[in-house]
């Protein structure tokens, strides 16, 4: 069963689909059953019938290869279309009981599907329907630990009830006893609690135009492959790059086309991931026109060291990839199992969505008898309604509405009725009738034309055609206030922003440097606009350590000690985050070394030099131009990458805080070699402590080395 949209003309993945209707559009879609070509990745999910070995004994130890072989034979959409066929074998094997310590026989049935979790599972017949009718036909003991059914006539499958027959978990709620259970099994080193992840087969086929043909065409219904020489099948041409009028996939169009000339061709064709799976491989060999790589290629490079790629590209392409590898290494063509050394799934950059209100209308009638005289303006009230779309801002309408019900405060509701009303009365002559809300519906928009949720009401009429007439209920101060929402940045939910207007206004380096000061690398990360002027200060400051003014300005000057000391700080920190992947701490502290190094006034090339090429990954073109000006005519790309001086990193020095009474009034800095007597002589001797005394003699003076001095008055 798939999500079909007729007016799209296409199968829709289930977030494609919103209340029935497509997300894209708004437009019908309906559950269709389709034939469709799938590859079995589920034959690579990890099984644990290797645990099977180790527990079976050597009575048992036929009747359960028998098992196994007749188990492995079988696909599971078989299994599970094959639900009422009882099957499974007794290892002879037990397992100790956690808890309790009792003897729990280990059996084995094809109806715990490996593609879900371990494959391997502590069975609950009394509370689960599989296991319930795999230990009635066994004559296996059902206990009832949760109640609220009864286990004399079918298990008690519901997720909900009190907990009996369960030692410490006795009287939990079902939900509680899990993380209780799940908590205690951890304390015992026994295990430790983890989310399993069905897989299911891949989907193949795809009703649609573009994509390699499915080699494929049937004989008397009987589907048959091309061989290998007549591959590729090329794409025929067709009329339209449209389903046909009965649905099929436009490959239905093309005419004549036929293998040879009178066997039809599968429609479907495959998805992008058919070709995208392997291209890593590819890349390795890329002009071999005999094989996709030859063999001594495949073995000198092997798998990817690194792979970064979004979560949705995780679930989708690298699932896909994973299998391809696999697959391709049980025929003996690469020599690894698995496509990547390291994954790093990136977090996605969430959008700021915008909604305008739209508010729905009826007319109603004040009489009883029906409309009144003039039913021309009871046609021109419905045409009204039809063609002008009517829209109130978020402020109006939190203040009319209680909740997504459309219960409403009577008060505010009239005085949008009179607004309303007041239109229609000036527009429509001799209508009479009355106006009622009848809901009102959250609609996405552009968040280009929105700023600070406030909306361009102009460039929204401007914005599509059907708005080209709307009407607009705004607030007191003449403004409309959209609603707003964090949610993953999608063109359908007009919440993207454009990275050109970004890198008109603020240049690249700002927007890919603003990108990675977001967040750590991993997680999501809302977009905001407003945060991309720091970032763009930032580098008018690194810009401002080369120049005086308008002119470049660097001397040969040897730097001193503080501002080695900021550097290879700085040198230091970037090497391990680059390393570590954390690009948005990389910021942060070149941040800070730019704020030191002007406070210190630096412009020596003995410091501006190597930060250029620290800063260059993160911010290529200013590193260039900077590059470029202090006199290279290679590209900062070949200067070599500055290593850590750890000589420069040594404190020489202490700034200890000075306290009176327990609280800090300055700091002062003295030599890290000076005794604890020295610093006391020194502060007491000091200009501001002695402002601080005001002629008083300390009660007492305590020094903490390289901590802190405290001086009690």
């Amino acid at each position: 069963m798939v999500n079909w949209c007729p007016q799209l003309g296409t199968v829709l993945a289930n977030e494609e689909v919103k209340d029935g209707v497509s997300e894209r559009g708004g437009f019908p879609v309906e559950r269709k059953l389709m034939k469709q070509w799938s590859l079995r990745i589920t034959a690579y999910a990890d099984r644990l019938f290797d645990l099977v070995e180790k527990v079976t004994t050597p009575q048992q130890k036929k009747a359960v290869e028998e098992y196994i072989t007749f188990a492995k034979n079988r696909s599971e959409r078989e299994r599970m279309a094959d639900v009422k066929k009882i099957s499974g074998v007794f290892t002879g094997g037990y397992v100790d009981h956690p808890f309790t310590g009792k003897k729990i026989p280990i059996w084995i049935g094809d109806y715990v599907l490996a593609g879900y979790g371990t494959g391997a599972v502590m069975a609950v017949p009394g509370h689960d329907s599989r296991d319930y009718a795999f230990a009635k036909h066994f004559d296996l003991p059902i206990i009832e630990v949760v109640q609220g059914g009864d286990l004399s006539k079918e298990s008690y499958d519901a997720k909900e009830g009190k907990l009996v027959n369960s030692d410490f978990l006795n009287g939990l709620e079902v939900k509680d006893a899990v993380k209780k259970a799940i908590a205690a099994i951890e304390e015992k080193g026994l295990g430790k609690g983890k989310t399993n992840f069905r897989l299911r087969d891949a989907i193949f086929g795809r009703q649609r135009y573009w994509g390699e043909p499915i080699p494929v065409y049937y004989e008397n219904g009987i589907p048959k492959v091309l061989e290998e020489k007549e591959l590729p099948l090329v794409l025929p041409e067709v009329d339209k790059y449209l389903p046909t009028e009965t649905g099929e996939p436009p490959l239905a169009r093309a005419k004549d086309w036929k293998y040879k000339g009178k066997f039809e061709y599968e429609y479907s064709t495959m998805p992008g991931w058919a070709g995208s799976s392997w291209y890593f491989l590819r890349y390795m060999d890329a002009h071999n026109d005999q094989r996709f790589a030859s063999k001594e290629a495949v073995d000198y490079w092997q798998n990817i060291d690194l792979y970064i790629g979004g979560a949705e590209h995780s679930t989708g392409h690298l699932l896909y990839v994973r299998f391809w590898t696999k697959f391709l290494y049980d025929l003996g063509l690469i020599p690894v199992l698995e496509p990547a050394k390291k994954l790093i799934n990136q977090g996605m950059i969430q959008g700021v969505s915008s909604f305008v209100y739209r508010l729905a209308f009826e007319v109603t009638d004040t009489l009883a008898a029906g409309p009144p005289i003039g039913f021309n303006a009871w046609e021109a009230a419905f045409l009204t309604l039809k063609e002008i779309p009517f829209f109130i801002s978020k402020k109006r309408l939190d203040k009319s509405f209680q909740d997504f019900k459309y219960q409403g405060n009577d008060l505010e509701i009239n005085e949008i009725l009179e607004s309303f009303q007041d239109l229609f009365n000036k527009e429509i002559p001799n209508f009479t009738g009355k106006l009622k809300i009848s809901r009102y519906t959250p609609i996405y928009v552009d968040v280009n034309i929105v700023n600070n949720n406030i909306l361009d009401t102009k460039s929204f009429q401007n914005w599509r055609e059907e708005y080209k007439n709307a009407k607009f209920l705004l607030e007191e101060n003449g403004e409309y206030i959209c609603g707003s929402e964090v949610e993953k940045m999608s063109k359908s939910k007009w919440n993207v922003v454009s990275p050109d207007l970004m890198v008109e206004q603020y240049g690249a380096d700002a927007l890919r440097l603003y990108e990675m000061f977001l967040g750590p690398l991993e997680l999501s990360k809302p977009w905001n606009t407003n945060g991309i002027s720091g970032v763009s200060n930032f580098m008018r400051k690194l810009w401002r350590l080369y120049h005086n003014g308008e002119q470049f300005s660097v001397s040969d000057e040897k730097a001193s000690k503080q501002e080695l000391k900021t550097l290879h700080k700085t040198i230091k920190k970037i090497t391990y985050d680059i390393e570590n992947f954390s690009f948005n701490t990389s910021v942060s502290n070149f941040m800070i070394c730019v704020n030191e190094l002007t406070e210190l006034k630096s412009n020596k090339r003995e410091i501006l030099e190597p930060l250029a090429i620290v800063i260059s990954p993160y911010a290529p073109h200013i590193a260039e131009e900077l590059w470029l000006k202090l006199g290279h005519k290679e590209s900062i790309t070949y200067a070599e990458f500055p290593k850590v001086n750890e000589e420069y990193l040594v404190e020489s020095a202490f700034n200890y805080p000075v306290s009176f009474n327990g609280k800090t009034r300055f700091y002062q800095e003295y030599d890290l070699s000076l005794s604890k007597e020295d610093v006391e002589k020194e502060i007491l001797n000091n200009e501001q402590t002695q402002k601080y005394l005001e002629g008083k003699s300390p009660k007492k003076v305590i020094v903490v080395h390289n901590r802190i001095v405290n001086i009690v008055i």
